[in-house]
């Protein structure tokens, strides 16, 4: 028995939550630990610069897809076969993944701020903390917006390589209809993908002329 487009696209809807899920876990997770990490590759203790920059650089060579199956079936081999959850690794990977990038765009965005402005905070006697959250912060959020839209707009399309470790995102299960001879859902996935990114490019545009008062 044939299956109708409309249970079809019920399928499809419920597994694209599996790749939202996975988004947002891992915007929450990376973006505060991007900028831990973008603080250690700054760090005026060179050994620790030296770690941090070189951690960055293994996860930045290296294929997400392989650091999926790396993450899924290294505990395995450690410890007799204890696999972890399925989302669980993907979301692991991705978090590590993306942090590293967003740190990246991070050190490029603290570094692009003049160094006369901290100058100035520390003349009119503020604290290093206090510079970097009333003075710095905000330029930061302004400069990196761009990139940062770039890296989520991707990061949502990245979620589709959880299917590599049989993770039942929407790809997967689209897959699954071409083995029942229907290939126009794996092309409808396109669809999902393209509104997403759509909401995601308004709210970008939206959030860049709410910080127009920064004009760099």
């Amino acid at each position: 028995m044939s299956t109708s487009a409309s249970v079809i696209f019920s399928q499809l809807l419920h597994c694209f939550q599996i790749n939202c899920t996975i988004f947002f876990v891992t915007l929450l997770l990376a973006l505060p630990l991007g900028l831990v990490v973008s603080f250690g590759s700054m760090s005026r203790f060179a050994p620790l610069a030296w770690l941090v920059k070189t951690f960055v650089w293994i996860i930045r060579g290296t294929p997400l897809m392989l650091q999926i199956i790396v993450i899924f079936y290294g505990p395995g081999l450690l410890w007799d076969g204890d696999l972890m959850p399925r989302i669980t690794a993907v979301c692991v990977a991705f978090v590590i993944n993306y942090a590293c990038y967003f740190s990246e765009i991070f050190r490029g965005g603290i570094q692009s701020i003049p160094r006369g402005q901290y100058e100035a905070g520390q003349v009119l006697g503020m604290t290093k903390p206090q510079i970097f959250f009333r003075v710095t912060l905000l330029q930061v959020v302004k400069r990196v917006i761009p990139p940062l839209g770039n890296e989520f707009m991707t990061l949502i399309k990245d979620t589709s390589l959880a299917n590599v470790i049989a993770t039942k995102e929407i790809i997967m299960m689209s897959k699954e209809f071409t083995t029942k001879g229907l290939i126009w859902p794996l092309f409808s996935t396109a669809l999902f993908f393209l509104a997403f990114v759509g909401i995601l490019t308004l709210a970008f545009g939206w959030f860049e002329r709410k910080m127009d008062y920064f004009r760099v």
